[in-house]
């Protein structure tokens, strides 16, 4: 099966404990609300520095869905093809706060298992901000061409 574009990784072309192309995504608190208002998630503790300290956070936090998302993004930008991302799990594990300045996010992955058979790949995702990881046991299987 190939992407609209023609492509797909060859099942041969990657093996285990290939490491993905490492990207780094910095959130600023208006993505923040953009976020919220596409969501439909009206929780201030995302975008208002009063309610976030209310709540007992040192700023506001990215919505986990975000942070989930932007790991998504950064499966299919190494795939080159969204339909080869065959299945996504993500535990949270750190909040990402985003102060004024705005928050940077590390994406890393690293090929776990192949299976040729199948053509598929099970890639383990990391992802920390200021130090923090913030996704615990994080997988996605990957479709793979022939």
């Amino acid at each position: 099966m190939t992407s609209a574009a023609g492509y797909r990784i060859p099942v041969d072309a990657i093996a285990v404990g290939d490491e993905l192309p490492t990207r780094t995504v910095t959130l600023t608190p208006g993505d923040l609300v953009n976020y919220a208002g596409v969501a439909g998630d009206p929780n201030p503790i995302h975008w208002n520095h009063d309610a976030a300290a209310a709540a007992g956070l040192k700023a506001p936090v990215a919505q986990g869905m975000l942070t989930i998302g932007l790991g998504a993004g950064f499966l299919t930008a190494w795939t080159r093809d969204p339909g080869a991302l065959r299945a996504y799990a993500v535990r949270l594990t750190s909040p990402v706060y985003v102060g004024n300045a705005g928050a940077s996010i590390e994406y890393t992955g690293r090929v776990k298992s192949v299976d040729r058979a199948a053509r598929t790949a099970t890639v383990a995702l990391a992802a920390h901000s200021a130090g923090k990881k913030i996704f615990g046991r994080a997988t996605a299987t990957i479709g793979l061409g022939a």
